[in-house]
């Protein structure tokens, strides 16, 4: 069970997350689905927004004086506590029929995300944290098992997942980037939110992105760090402000981090 101090925001969260899941459940492969690109072309269902507005509609009753930051509105409310929404991340994988897609739900306080709730029902699979309580996977908020990263301790034994080659090409970190795929034992593009929680399985030892949104890392960032690994950017500080993100089972974090710096 997690923290005292986090049960109702955690209790909440899923909650949401069993409403966000009802929808996009219910849209995905409908034959009527409706797509459409956002100004930086990256597409965006109905579903997207259904989810959004619906959770939106919850936290105003549930959370009035919360604030609230998604990917498909604008953000409302003020103060410290944020709700940090991601209605369907991996929507390519949504639009193409792929089941490798989540719905992301995370609240800060302040900079420090505190609570989180990952829920892939394509998959059957729900993963959730609270600050000081740990990482854990399941159905329901009091049936979870405890996630921990893994022991691996060396990149010549680890295995890393990414989601594309292209965008460390653009970030000035694509040589970097390829040296350690070639140096790892194992390399997937496993992809968005399903490369963090395999971290905090421990079935994979390290996750890389080169360009990520506040909604992509807040909810995957603490079932990573509660699991015992570490979150940080590109620059090896911890927490969700970018660029991009690393996240490995912790061992191999700094030896990363100096792997992918940016050549002088």
């Amino acid at each position: 069970m997690p923290d005292q101090s986090w049960t109702d925001d955690l209790r909440l969260a899923h909650v949401l997350a069993d409403q966000a899941d009802a929808i996009t459940t219910s849209r995905f492969k409908a034959v009527d689905l409706r797509v459409t690109a956002k100004p930086d072309l990256t597409p965006v269902t109905d579903a997207d927004t259904a989810v959004e507005d619906a959770i939106r509609t919850s936290l105003s009753r549930t959370r009035p004086r919360d604030a609230v930051h998604g990917e498909e509105r604008e953000d409302s409310g003020w103060g410290p506590r944020r709700w940090v929404i991601d209605p369907i991340d991996a929507t390519a994988n949504f639009v193409r029929g792929v089941p490798v897609w989540a719905t992301l739900i995370a609240l800060m306080d302040g900079d420090e995300v505190v609570a989180g709730v990952v829920s892939a029902p394509a998959l059957g699979r729900r993963w959730w944290a609270a600050k000081g309580s740990g990482a854990f996977s399941g159905r329901t908020l009091l049936q979870g098992t405890p996630l921990r990263t893994s022991a691996v301790g060396t990149i010549a034994d680890a295995s890393l997942s990414y989601s594309s080659i292209g965008g460390w090409v653009d970030s000035g970190r694509g040589q970097q980037f390829v040296d350690l795929l070639r140096d790892c034992w194992r390399t997937r593009a496993y992809g968005d939110f399903w490369s963090y929680m395999l971290v905090a399985e421990g079935a994979v030892d390290l996750a890389a992105e080169p360009e990520l949104a506040l909604h992509d890392m807040a909810a995957v960032s603490i079932v990573v760090t509660e699991a015992g690994g570490r979150f940080t950017n590109l620059d090896g500080v911890d927490g969700v402000a970018g660029p991009g993100a690393i996240a490995t089972n912790g061992r191999l974090h700094e030896e990363i981090v100096e792997r992918l710096a940016l050549e002088d």
